[in-house]
């Protein structure tokens, strides 16, 4: 069975690739910023930007295969996307991070959902899986039991 936190890496982790795909498709400038468009006509995107949703969305899909794996990644992408939240509002809307990833005020309250959710997930999720409950199919009898 997997854990909330397995299903929610692998969940956002799909959507962040297919987010960073699509985003080559409005702006794959790797400039500083460079040429920014944006996404539906609302999130601002760049090449760089693109692309750091495609690695953040392949590691999702890559550590949601263990437990532990996918807890840990909840919490990193958790204390990631609210770093890069806090600091594009503090930049402001039209603004870039290092000089070269843009954000508006619509990718900062996306940033911040995803930061919210996969810290919700990965704190809800137990550091160790729960014992299994599954029950052996073997019979057991007086002899087995040495009674």
């Amino acid at each position: 069975m997997r854990s909330p936190a397995q299903t929610w890496a692998k969940l956002i982790g799909i959507v962040l690739v297919v987010a960073g795909i699509v985003g080559f498709f409005y702006s794959s400038a790797f400039g500083s910023p460079g040429k920014v468009d944006g996404v539906f006509g609302v999130l601002d995107v760049n090449g760089w930007h693109n692309l750091l949703h495609i690695v953040s969305g392949l590691l999702g899909i890559v550590y949601s295969r263990t437990y532990s794996s996918a807890r840990a990644y909840c919490l990193l992408l958790a204390a990631a996307y609210a770093i890069v939240a806090i600091w594009g509002f503090a930049v402001g809307d039209g603004g870039n991070i290092l000089g070269f990833l843009p954000v508006n005020t619509e990718d900062n309250i996306l940033h911040t959902i995803i930061a919210l959710v996969s810290l919700g997930v990965g704190v809800g999720t137990p550091g160790v899986p729960a014992p299994s409950s599954v029950e052996s199919n073997k019979q057991y009898g007086l002899k087995e039991l040495n009674l």
